[in-house]
């Protein structure tokens, strides 16, 4: 099944201008880790976190996007790999009441205490109610899990992420995981057109 944009979205994310190896490799995943890619997209991260946690992790890949886990369904199969759960997340309003905030009901879908980490990359701008949001995704995290969030910066001029707002300053997403019981135990500065931090539960 071909589809453009999550080929698009793939290529992207996978351009060594973007740094995806030093991303992975900052992550520091192990085999048998559970991990939850929110906002997966074409799956490119989802595949490449598959092949590092191995037959023992599991990997979930989370889209508002029926299509693109279609695709990365179909591409996990054609790669061998057993490990990747797609999982539909809705964004009815009337979910989005009920929780205060956050994308959909995937809830029941997830391991309760089962997450070894979990990765938004280029999501955090879409989320309506944040704080909310990551206390919602606490229930899901083992004690010592990570969260990993990398978000465009904003961008001067004529830069795509500035002028449709697709961007969150690092120091507000900061304070905003502080207010959802968070805390920043890492930071890295080698993304050309994003920030990326790393966070724990307090």
């Amino acid at each position: 099944m071909k589809n453009v944009r999550a080929e698009m979205f793939n290529s992207k994310a996978g351009n060594t201008k973007n740094k995806p190896d030093r991303i992975i490799k900052s992550m520091e995943l192990k085999p048998g880790e559970n991990i939850a890619d929110i906002g997966s997209g074409g799956g490119y991260y989802c595949y490449r976190f598959a092949e590092i946690v191995g037959k023992d992790g599991k990997v979930y890949a989370i889209d508002t996007n029926k299509e693109f886990l279609d695709y990365i369904a179909e591409t996990a199969k054609k790669k061998n790999l057993n490990n990747i759960k797609p999982i539909f997340a809705t964004e009815e309003k009337e979910h989005l009441r009920n929780l205060k905030g956050g994308f959909a009901p995937y809830e029941s879908k997830l391991p309760e205490k089962g997450l070894d980490a979990i990765f938004m990359r280029n999501v955090t701008h879409h989320l309506p109610n944040r704080v909310q949001y990551f206390k919602n995704l606490k229930v899901f995290l083992k004690p010592q899990g990570r969260v990993f969030i990398i978000e465009y910066k904003k961008g001067k001029g004529l830069f795509f992420s500035g002028m449709f707002g697709h961007n969150v300053e690092k120091e507000i997403i900061i304070k905003e995981m502080t207010k959802a019981g968070y805390k920043l135990i890492k930071e890295f500065n080698f993304l050309p057109k994003q920030h990326f931090t790393v966070y724990s539960q307090i």
